[in-house]
């Protein structure tokens, strides 16, 4: 059972993290401020103590130790804000006298420095304080001077300053809340239109997506555009196939037909040849357009791995031509692998290496590099070559250069569709051998 439940949108998923998360950190600044606030005051209290504990001493020692011509009473109230008690052998002087009780025991003390009092029950005096005490010989005669802060005011101001950091600290939060919503729908407004179009397009209003968001969107945007050019080139070429076979099946069928309905004619030897040779084009040209029907074209997620490919059809003819030998060339490694449909490469590897090995006299070689973006397949015969005015018509749909070697010139038509689709580039060319030498050069 899942105990916490997956926001629904995006939006409320930046928020259910972000907004946790500058609340935390709110707090956490609050906690650590009131624990700065509180080691700054007493540093800075234990400062004012020593410093004022060495006037006192100062002006002790300026008078001789007469403690009766010190300038104390309401005028160092007023000036430090502290209280104070002075012991000597002879004289006790307290200010303010409400402070007595609480001086009186920390004279009697033998601790040095800084000494805090709390939990102080009396009406005329603070529950807690902070004190500072310090030793000196005045003329051989040992004083005790004592300077003390009302650290309950001290707390109580604090207390105030820090509710003030929380007060701020919330409209912070408040503050941090509209800027993470406005930042997060104005993030988001991409997202909006993408849907928006999306809409439009399952309205038939729009074709393809043209929407200016951010680089992370793009690549979305143009997957998607791609699926919608992938679907309108099936489904063109499935118009095409259907019209290429009405036009071309048309025309067999009617003569065959007229053949047999035509009765009063023999099925001689001559008219079987005609009927089958009508047959043989129905068939050349179903196994063309059923041939391309498969072709895939680009598509996201599908791959081939090149080199495993191409042993394999290498593998396998060489048996069907065992007088002649096919060799691979490449820097690939077993593991690399091309964005290209698996039966789209094969189609292209598979043709051209069966065209070069009908006409190959001993050897067919397959080279296959990868160059930055560019996958490049060549293949190269030692057989009789294509002239130089004729290498322009090769890949034309049925042309067949040769009617002796077997075949319906079907290969590097396909091969040619198959290139086309993946926006590829073919080129036919002299081999150093006589023979020919084709190279497809596919962008990855």
């Amino acid at each position: 059972m899942t105990l916490i439940k997956k926001p629904d949108s995006v939006k409320n998923a930046l928020l259910a993290l972000l907004l946790p998360a500058g609340i935390a950190l709110m707090a956490l600044a609050w906690f650590v401020h009131g624990l700065l606030l509180d080691r700054m005051a007493r540093e800075f209290v234990e400062s004012r103590l020593k410093d004022e504990v060495a006037f006192l001493e100062h002006q002790i020692r300026e008078s001789n130790g007469q403690l009766d011509s010190l300038q104390t009473g309401d005028y160092f109230q007023d000036v430090f804000h502290h209280a104070f008690a002075i012991h000597s052998q002879s004289q006790n002087l307290v200010s303010p006298e409400s402070w007595t009780p609480l001086l009186m025991p920390l004279i009697e003390s033998e601790q040095e420095g800084t000494i805090q009092v709390s939990g102080i029950v009396r009406d005329d005096a603070p529950s807690e304080i902070l004190a500072y005490r310090a030793s000196i010989l005045v003329n051989g005669i040992p004083v005790v001077i004592i300077v003390s802060e009302n650290l309950e005011a001290l707390k109580s101001s604090q207390a105030e300053l820090h509710l003030w950091t929380a007060i701020l600290s919330i409209l912070l939060i408040l503050l941090l809340v509209g800027v993470i919503w406005l930042g997060i729908s104005y993030s988001m407004r991409p997202v909006l239109s993408i849907q928006a179009a999306l809409k439009r397009l399952q309205g038939g209003e729009i074709s393809r997506i043209h929407v200016q968001g951010p680089e992370e969107f793009r690549p979305l945007v143009q997957q998607l555009n791609q699926l919608l050019d992938s679907l309108d080139q099936r489904l063109e070429r499935s118009r095409n196939a259907l019209a290429n076979l009405s036009h071309s099946v048309k025309t067999p069928i009617s003569a065959v037909r007229q053949i047999l309905e035509d009765t009063s004619r023999p099925l001689d030897n001559d008219l079987r040849h005609q009927m089958a040779t009508r047959l043989d084009d129905i068939d050349q040209q179903l196994e063309s357009e059923m041939r391309r029907s498969r072709f895939a074209g680009p598509q996201v997620g599908k791959s081939a791995s090149p080199v495993k490919q191409a042993r394999d059809l290498l593998w396998m003819l060489g048996r069907l031509y065992p007088e002649k030998s096919f060799e691979l060339s490449t820097s690939l490694t077993e593991e690399a692998r091309w964005p290209i449909e698996e039966h789209d490469l094969n189609e292209i590897l598979g043709n051209l290496l069966d065209n070069a090995g009908k006409w190959s006299t001993q050897c067919v070689e397959l080279t296959l590099e990868q160059d930055h973006n560019l996958a490049r397949i060549v293949v190269t015969d030692d057989g009789p070559g294509v002239p130089e005015e004729a290498l322009s018509n090769l890949g034309q749909r049925g042309l067949r250069l040769d009617e002796q070697t077997p075949g319906h010139g079907l290969g590097l038509s396909i091969v040619q569709d198959i290139v086309d689709r993946y926006g590829g580039q073919k080129s036919y060319s002299a081999a150093p051998n006589n023979g020919l030498r084709v190279v497809i050069e596919i962008g990855i």
